[in-house]
């Protein structure tokens, strides 16, 4: 399970796979948008996230674990990397546990 956390530029940046002794985190329920606008792992690794419109939902939750005082988050579209049908997998089989074990559940409705 990789996690998202602020980095010193105040933007977001992802953890490395983390396996045990996982920290206190936040996870985001949320409709996902276009697959052009989402923001992938890909986009996160690459420097290029900010510019999709999807973004403003890792702020989102970001901001809100902060606020929970929680410095670890988790958003499906960005912190699996789904072009690696493996870890993809072992991502899904893994999610309900994921929600379960989060502190907090920030949720996102669809705005239409």
């Amino acid at each position: 399970m990789r996690l998202l956390e602020p980095d010193s530029n105040g933007e977001f940046s992802l953890t490395k796979d983390l396996v045990n002794n996982l920290p206190a985190y936040a996870i985001l329920s949320h409709t996902w948008g276009d697959d052009d606008q989402e923001v992938t792992y890909q986009d996160m690794t690459e420097g290029s996230a900010k510019s999709r419109a999807g973004y403003r939902k890792i702020r989102f939750c970001g901001e809100q674990a902060a606020r929970d005082a929680l410095r670890y988050f988790w958003v499906d579209t960005c912190c699996i990397k789904k072009t690696d049908a493996a870890e993809l997998q072992k991502s899904i089989n893994s999610m309900f546990r994921w929600y379960k074990n989060a502190v907090k559940c920030c949720i996102l409705p669809n705005r239409g």
